[in-house]
C-alpha cells in the first residue's frame, strides 16, 4: 500500500458534515446527534427536541451535521413555529404580559424576555422584584443556613485562640 491511497471511506463521508448548524441566531453542534444538538439550545430541553425531530420528520440518532439541507431546514422550520407542533402547556411563554399571545422563545430571546420580566418585577416591588433587587432567593428555599453571600459563617476558633495565647502572655 502506499502513502497516496486512502486507507478508509471514512474522510469522504466527513466532507459532507456541517460542524455548525444556524438557527436562529444560535450555532448548533453538526458533530452530535440531532436531539443533543437541540437541547444545547436555550428554551429547547431534551423533551422538546425529541418533538421538534419527530416533527420535522428526522430520526433524533442521526448525526445533525450529516443530514440534508431540505431536513435541516425542516428542523429550523419546526424550532421557529414551535407552537404549532406542541400542546400548549409545553409552550415557555403563554398568555404574555403586554401582548397576550402564546409564543416559544429561544436562544437569546428567552434571556431578554426573562430580563425584562425582572426588571419588570423590580420596578412594581412585587415580592419577587424585592427579592431579585436585595439578591435573596426568590422562589421560597431556606435563607437561614443557605445562600449567605458573606466571607465569615459562624465563629473562627483560630483568632480566637491567637487572641487568648497573646493574653496570656501579656499577663505573666
Amino acid at each position: 500500500m502506499s502513502a497516496e491511497e486512502p486507507q478508509d471511506d471514512a474522510p469522504e463521508e466527513e466532507e459532507d458534515l456541517q460542524y455548525f448548524v444556524r438557527i436562529g441566531q444560535t450555532d448548533l453542534d453538526g458533530t452530535k446527534t440531532v436531539e443533543r444538538s437541540l437541547s444545547d439550545m436555550k428554551g429547547i430541553g431534551k423533551r422538546t427536541a425529541r418533538i421538534v425531530a419527530d416533527a420535522a420528520g428526522v430520526d433524533r440518532t442521526e448525526t445533525f451535521g450529516l443530514l440534508d439541507q431540505d431536513d435541516i431546514d425542516a428542523v429550523v422550520d419546526v424550532v421557529e413555529n414551535f407552537n404549532d407542533h406542541a400542546p400548549e402547556w409545553m409552550i415557555n411563554r403563554r398568555d404574555d404580559f403586554y401582548t397576550g399571545e402564546t409564543t416559544h422563545k429561544t436562544g437569546s430571546d428567552l434571556e431578554q424576555k426573562r430580563r425584562h420580566d425582572i426588571n419588570r418585577m423590580k420596578m412594581i416591588n412585587s415580592y419577587k422584584g424585592v427579592r431579585h433587587k436585595r439578591g435573596q432567593k426568590v422562589r421560597g428555599q431556606r435563607t437561614k443556613s443557605t445562600g449567605r453571600t458573606e466571607g465569615t459563617i459562624g465563629v473562627n476558633v483560630e483568632a480566637i485562640k491567637e487572641e487568648q495565647a497573646a493574653e496570656e502572655g501579656g499577663e505573666e
